[in-house]
């Protein structure tokens, strides 16, 4: 047996079959291209689907490739196992209508037993039980022994889909002896014991299988084999499972330096190291191959992994961020045959430390409260876990549903999913409401039988004028013959020059008009059925079906949309230079006054970044460079590199706007001619608006002139409130700010030292509750900022207590209680006290087991829900 790794091995297979002229294809991403049926790569084949279906011609009828592929089926039994793993590679070659199963069957023993020097009288076969010509190849043409091979049926040696390609496999396996073994006389492949260890599945699609179940043979069947890299690796490191392999030891070795646990000494723990070796491998890739964290599909995958791996940081006791860290690890090994992992590591490390951070600051308050609603559980002598706590959890604390199942599975506790799921669909149902409530306009609603048999033909890209026939007219979703004065209603046009709101770009605006009738047009909008349709009011006369009329856009307004959209193109260009490649539109609104732009990032563009990405629109603004038009199919806009959402549906024909040879993205938009027509661009405004989006607003054109002026007023008038001269009021403002700085300071001075004085007053005052040191005190006319002052002055004398402090202000009640962390560990949790006495004065609150701070509304029980304060304590002691 050869004693080489993980990617040696790669080397030597791909290698072996350049050697047998396939062509060697570096791994495609992990995000399926033109594949909505997947939500990432799980398997060698599915990048090459369309090859095998016949869609596509393959760029060679052989081929080899080192697939890396993510499966999350099997996510919760990560780590438990050593066997099952969420990111693997997966080897395999591929036939096209080219070489069959004889070749298939020679190479792979070949490269097994000559390239690899397994041992022949360890490798059994198992062939689908129908499949004789396998079965001969093994047996007569290989040498393998009949009693080494095994016929197995479907549901072991076939592959199939309910529809299309299908055929027989044949499985290699290896014998690794009977310490593995089940002990019965008849193990051999097939057996669900642990000795036969498949390591490369050989598929022969030979059939097409129609929707009645009939297998048709194909006139040119195909070949597709996977072998796992990190399975084989661990038979020829004679390993006993892929965690035990050098590459992955290296990620171990980490793991085990940062939280100062050896490997292998705590079951328990080293199920947590396992789901950070793995999950960390995956994360890694996902986020080089641009997805990012988010709520849904992919970007939720790579969520739910990182938090997966953060929280089992935690269970090792790593309080920090770590998960970069070990991004590190994974990079330095895999960069050998990945080189973009080198080439990102930064930004896999950013994105993967942004979204580790994030989670921080929610996972300890969640764990918390989860803890409090066990011990209430256990105290209760229950093991479901209500689902309206559950789904509190998730919805206001931001703590993922999966890692409150798994937390209580590790406590042997349930939850009632059911009523989590009621409470989910309330929510949906709230939100749903609310949008449709909001929602008027034309482009959400389907007037499909309203308009139909109505077409308008779209000449707006030539033109802001034409003529034109009214061929309907509607007001109060009817169907007229005519609109009389001061009417608003829809014209639909045969032709129009009129832009229908589509694509983030906002409808045009103008007049409609002949000797008989005059109609403003207030907006345009695209139904879903692709018909541009006009909102009127006529201002003179009465517009008539089939009339003859002149259709006249608002220049103004259209050229200033032109400019905004135009630039949306350039920034979008440069946010991927200044921010990463991985950024993508997320939508987008384009107004005449101003534009509006989201996407996906994981963090806040730094002031230098924004003020970059600024400077790169104006000169591209500057440079003058041409705006073109290219009509032409999809697949050639994708290979000139144009940029657009390509999972989205469009029609044969695309539309490409070429910025020079700065930007190409598919777009339906108007645009100017060039971009020195932009004139100007200023950022006004960037912010978050989702997890993993942000937003830029901008102006262009004559509003950045108006800004400039606002601006400059604005400077003359602070100059003049300031008393001094715009030369020095950079100066007058600093002094001023320090001013102000020295006289707060006075004030907390002074503030803390009445505090002082007044602990040592509310000290002398303590009781005793069953040998416990406790402090209640009502005070007046203290803010929170103040209240928690004194009760940090209280706390720090008291070697052991609770401090419940009660504070009226302005017709309002805060409450504070704090609880030194020994007593914690005696069930007293000031979240749990603060929430019970806010509760009897109609108020709410929560927070730490040591700090926790509500709001009060009932005046008058302050008094009363103080005095309950002893007996909370008592019911609170273990």
């Amino acid at each position: 047996m050869k004693q080489i790794g993980l990617h040696e091995i790669r080397k030597e297979f791909l290698d072996f079959f350049k050697e047998k002229e396939h062509l060697i294809a570096p791994s495609f991403s992990l995000i399926p291209k033109n594949d909505k049926s997947l939500l990432l790569i799980g398997a060698g084949m599915a990048p090459l689907k369309k090859y095998f279906t016949g869609e596509l011609t393959p760029p060679k009828k052989r081929m080899a490739t080192c697939q890396k592929c993510i499966r999350t089926g099997d996510i919760e039994n990560v780590g438990k196992t050593s066997r099952h793993a969420t990111f693997f590679e997966m080897l395999g070659n591929f036939s096209f209508g080219d070489y069959f199963k004889k070749e298939a069957i020679q190479w792979a023993w070949e490269f097994l037993t000559e390239r690899m020097e397994l041992s022949k009288e360890d490798l059994w076969i198992s062939v689908y039980k129908e499949d004789d010509e396998a079965y001969e190849i093994w047996n007569k043409d290989i040498g393998v022994p009949a009693d080494r091979i095994v016929r197995l049926g479907k549901a072991d040696n076939f592959w199939e889909l309910e529809v299309g390609p299908s055929g027989p496999c044949s499985e290699i396996h290896i014998d690794r002896g009977p310490k593995y073994g089940c002990g019965s006389e008849n193990c051999k492949p097939g057996c669900d014991c642990d000795r036969y260890l498949e390591i490369w599945n050989l598929v022969f699609t030979q059939f097409d299988k129609d929707e009645k179940g009939i297998y048709h043979p194909l006139d040119h069947p195909n070949i597709d084999t996977g072998m796992g890299l990190e399975r084989i690796a661990t038979v020829l490191e004679g390993a006993d499972n892929i965690f035990e392999t050098r590459e992955f030891q290296r990620i171990i070795k980490e793991v085990e330096k940062l939280s100062e646990y050896k490997y292998g000494t705590d079951e328990n723990k080293d199920v947590s190291v396992r789901v950070i070796t793995d999950h960390v491998r995956a994360m890694t890739f996902l986020v080089s191959d641009g997805i990012l964290p988010s709520n849904e599909g992919r970007g939720y995958v790579l969520r739910r992994l990182v938090r997966r791996a953060a929280r089992h940081g935690k269970i090792l006791g790593i309080q920090e961020g770590f998960l970069s860290k070990v991004v590190n690890v994974v990079i330095e090994s895999w960069k050998v045959e990945y080189e973009d992992l080198d080439a990102k590591r930064e930004q896999i490390k950013k994105i993967i430390k942004a979204e580790e951070d994030k989670f921080q600051e929610t996972i300890d308050q969640g764990i918390t409260i989860l803890e409090s609603y066990i011990l209430d559980l256990k105290n209760k002598g229950k093991d479901i876990l209500n689902g309206e706590k559950a789904f509190k959890l998730y919805d206001t604390y931001g703590f993922p549903l999966d890692l409150t199942k798994e937390i209580l599975e590790e406590r042997s506790l349930k939850l009632d999913e059911k009523e989590f799921n009621l409470k989910m669909e309330e929510q949906r149902n709230r939100a749903r409401k609310a949008r449709d409530d909001g929602d008027s306009g034309w482009g959400e609603n389907n007037y499909k039988d309203l308009f139909n048999g109505l077409n308008c033909i779209f000449k707006g890209y030539e033109t802001t004028k034409l003529t034109s026939n009214i061929t309907g007219l509607f007001k109060e979703d009817k169907k007229v013959d005519k609109l009389e004065l001061n009417d608003e209603g829809i014209i639909v046009l045969s032709e129009t020059p009129f832009y229908g709101e589509s694509g983030g770009q906002i409808g045009d605006i103008g007049i409609i008009e002949n000797h008989k009738f005059r109609a403003q047009v207030m907006d345009t909008k695209h139904t879903k059925e692709g018909l541009t349709i006009h909102i009127v009011k006529v201002v003179s006369g009465e517009a008539q079906k089939e009339d003859r009329v002149e259709a006249i856009v608002d220049k103004d307004t259209r050229n200033a949309i032109r400019r905004n959209h135009s630039a949306t193109h350039l920034l979008h260009k440069a946010l991927k230079e200044v921010l990463g490649k991985h950024v993508n539109q997320a939508g987008s609104l384009v107004l005449p006054n101003r534009l509006r732009f989201d996407f996906n990032h994981f963090e806040s563009p730094t002031k230098e970044e924004i003020f970059k990405i600024e400077e790169i629109v104006n000169k591209k603004i500057l440079e003058g460079l041409d705006i073109s038009t290219i009509e032409t199919s999809l697949d050639e806009a994708q290979n000139l590199g144009a940029v657009g959402l390509f999972e989205d549906k469009y029609g044969d024909i695309v539309r490409i706007i070429k910025i020079g040879e700065y930007s190409k993205e598919l777009c339906g938009g108007t645009h100017v001619k060039n971009t020195s027509n932009i004139g100007l661009f200023k950022i006004i405004s960037e912010n978050g608006v989702a997890s993993g989006v942000r937003r830029i607003e901008a102006i262009t054109g004559i509003e950045v002139y108006n800004q400039l002026n606002k601006v400059e007023n604005d400077i003359e008038k602070i100059s003049q409130i300031l008393k001094t001269n715009k030369t020095n009021l950079l100066d007058r403002a600093h002094n001023l700010v320090e001013d102000l700085k020295t006289k707060e300071k006075e004030i907390e001075d002074l503030k803390r030292k009445m505090a002082t004085d007044v602990a040592k007053d509310i000290i002398d005052s303590a009781k005793d509750v069953e040998g416990i040191t406790v402090i209640i005190q009502k005070v007046e006319d203290l803010g929170m900022n103040e209240l928690r002052n004194l009760g940090d002055e209280i706390r720090n004398r008291l070697s052991s207590g609770v401090v419940v402090l009660a504070s009226t202000l302005s017709e309002k009640i805060t409450f504070l209680c704090m609880v030194t962390k020994d007593l914690n560990s005696k069930g007293i949790l000031a979240g749990n006290i603060i929430k019970e006495v806010a509760k009897a004065t109609g108020g709410n609150g929560g927070g730490r087991p040591d700090m926790a701070q509500a709001g009060g509304k009932d005046i008058s029980k302050v008094d009363y829900a103080l005095s309950l304060v002893p007996e909370l304590i008592k019911a609170q002691i273990k």
